[in-house]
């Protein structure tokens, strides 16, 4: 089965289950556990996220029967619910089978904290440079080593990415977006990207320094880590299926 999967990741301890912590996983599992009358019903998902991290479009699978949509939501909290209940072909895994990821960076460039968007977008108050994010997301298509925006004492191996599309887009009253697609992504990859950017627009770094980064610098040459609560999950692809538009359809 495939599940498709939105939740505010504020009240999460990110998605993977964790002992004493509340997180999406172990929400899920016991829903599903409930109705299906299993003590145990594992998931596998497109993409763990972090505590704080949002998802629009998450995807996860199990091996069993269908449960039902309504009564899957009904056993579940607010905060998380499955939009879509399909079954697959035997065999999918969710994460091994995925070919492409996409996430969303929200910020809140403007002098006034936020009250609605407080946990779902960075605020920032400094000055910023449009331009100068663009310029940044535009060398991010292709591959490259992003060992400068993952921790340095980490797990991976491999530290090149295949990025299929990035751009920033300007919304109303403040609000700037940043879209990325690629095969998989490190740990902490796309808020280091955008703290790194920010610094840039606000003038910390100069713009030089962001295609260096690109070639394998040291986690220390990058800039900060955004905050959590900025980032969203948008969706998982499978059979080779882009998420979203190619960098010369951007709408930036």
């Amino acid at each position: 089965m495939r599940l498709d999967i939105e939740y505010d990741g504020s009240a999460f301890s990110g998605w993977a289950t964790q002992p004493e912590r509340r997180t999406v996983q172990s929400e899920l599992e016991r829903a599903l556990g409930v109705i299906l009358r299993r003590d145990q019903v594992p998931l596998t998902v497109a993409g763990r996220t972090d505590a704080g991290v949002h998802a629009w479009g998450q995807v996860a699978s199990y091996e069993g029967e269908a449960a039902p949509l309504g009564s899957l939501n009904a056993l579940l909290p607010p905060d998380v619910t499955v939009t879509a209940s399909q079954t697959v072909d035997d065999g999918f895994d969710a994460r091994h089978d995925c070919t492409s990821r996409a996430y969303c960076y929200r910020v809140l460039a403007r002098p006034a904290r936020p009250a609605l968007a407080r946990l779902r977008a960075l605020h920032w108050n400094y000055p910023i440079d449009f331009e100068l994010l663009r310029e940044c997301a535009s060398q991010l298509p292709g591959n490259h080593d992003f060992t400068a925006f993952t921790p340095t004492d980490t797990y991976h191996t491999r530290f090149d990415r295949d990025v299929h599309s990035a751009y920033w887009r300007l919304g109303d009253h403040g609000l700037l977006e940043f879209w990325i697609e690629a095969d998989t992504f490190m740990r902490h990859m796309n808020r280091t990207l955008v703290g790194t950017m920010l610094d840039i627009a606000r003038g910390r770094y100069p713009i030089e320094l962001f295609a260096r980064l690109l070639e394998g610098r040291p986690r220390a040459q990058a800039g900060v880590t955004a905050a959590a609560c900025g980032l969203y999950l948008v969706g998982a692809g499978y059979g080779g299926e882009r998420l979203l538009p190619a960098p010369d359809a951007r709408l930036a």
